[in-house]
């Protein structure tokens, strides 16, 4: 199923920030600046770093370690190419991880370690997510 070569990039948002690089009326700025109050980004720019960097066929052979319902979330990178994991996922993905954690082998043991960190940080704080992106 993978391809030779292929990867797959964790990514973590920790920051945001406002475009101004571009005039924007005041009236305007006002708009962009409640809209970002109420959980929206117009005109806001995320700041991603890089979590974790994989193969993709190791990728797999980790997904065939997790929990059924984590799996198929994990999955959907196989599917759509991208997913996101935000603070709605946290609860069912953070047991299945924490599980690899402690008894799977390396890699997927410290994976699974990060990823249990990152699930952690998001659950203290819902405007991070993870972005996992296939890259070929």
């Amino acid at each position: 199923m993978s391809e030779k070569g292929s990867k797959v990039m964790f990514w973590t948002l920790r920051q945001k920030f406002v475009d101004d690089s571009v005039n924007v009326e005041e009236k305007s700025r006002q708009v962009m600046y409640y809209s970002l109050a109420i959980g929206h980004h117009v005109g806001v720019i995320d700041c991603l770093n890089v979590v974790l960097e994989c193969p993709l066929a190791d990728y797999e052979r980790w997904l065939a370690l997790l929990e059924e319902g984590a799996r198929k979330k994990m999955q959907g990178l196989l599917t759509f190419g991208e997913i996101i994991i935000d603070a709605s996922h946290v609860n069912k993905l953070a047991p299945a991880f924490a599980k690899l954690a402690e008894e799977a082998d390396d890699p997927w043991r410290s994976w699974s370690q990060l990823i249990l960190q990152q699930l952690k940080d998001i659950a203290g704080e819902p405007a991070i997510y993870l972005m996992v992106r296939r890259l070929d």
